[in-house]
């Protein structure tokens, strides 16, 4: 069961960087019906919904991680959740999802003590051009970790949104966090390669 997710999943991630060149902040009519297509399609075979989600960082429990949802990637989500309930989305679902203005990033990451998410930030760095997020969210008090009572003993989600008109949908851009507790996370993405 799980390498024939892996293998939907790399198969998707393929499907979709072989049809769009960078993350579309205005995606075309042929892209939202492609968009809302794929999310239909993946409720037929089975596939989750979080399979259109951009991830990034580790796959397993114990390491840094992440991901990311565009807008293409939203109508995706939201379509696979309406085919689940036999529905299909209306247009003012559709008008809501590419109206919006930030793109989500979520990631997991590793400390230890409970307290060590608190006040963390994170950024986008593009050729040196630091993008801060307009929001930023973390786990107060982080969960144990699947390690527990080894190192890392903790685990925490830090969410933030970026502005899509503040960073280039093209860059190669690191993503950082900075845990208030000290040190950095940092992940690398290619947004040329993302829908």
């Amino acid at each position: 069961m799980m390498n024939r997710l892996a293998t939907g999943c790399i198969l998707l991630t393929v499907f979709f960087a072989g049809q769009v060149l960078a993350i579309e902040i205005q995606p075309t009519s042929g892209q939202i019906h492609a968009a809302l297509e794929a999310g239909k399609a993946a409720a037929k075979d089975g596939r989750p919904p979080d399979s259109f989600y951009v991830r990034f960082g580790a796959g397993d429990d114990l390491h840094p991680g992440g991901f990311l949802i565009t807008k293409l990637g939203a109508l995706s989500v939201m379509a696979t959740h309406m085919a689940l309930r036999g529905l299909e989305p209306a247009e003012a679902d559709i008008a809501q999802v590419l109206a919006t203005k930030t793109m989500l990033v979520s990631t997991v990451i590793f400390g230890e003590v409970p307290t060590f998410a608190q006040e963390s930030y994170m950024v986008f760095d593009q050729a040196g051009r630091t993008i801060k997020p307009v929001t930023v969210r973390f786990d107060g008090q982080a969960n144990r970790s699947a390690a527990w009572p080894e190192r890392p003993r903790f685990k925490a989600k830090v969410v933030a949104s970026f502005d899509y008109d503040g960073f280039d949908p093209q860059a190669k851009t690191t993503i950082t966090v900075f845990p208030a507790s000290g040190g950095a996370e940092s992940f690398v993405l290619d947004f040329a390669g993302i829908q």
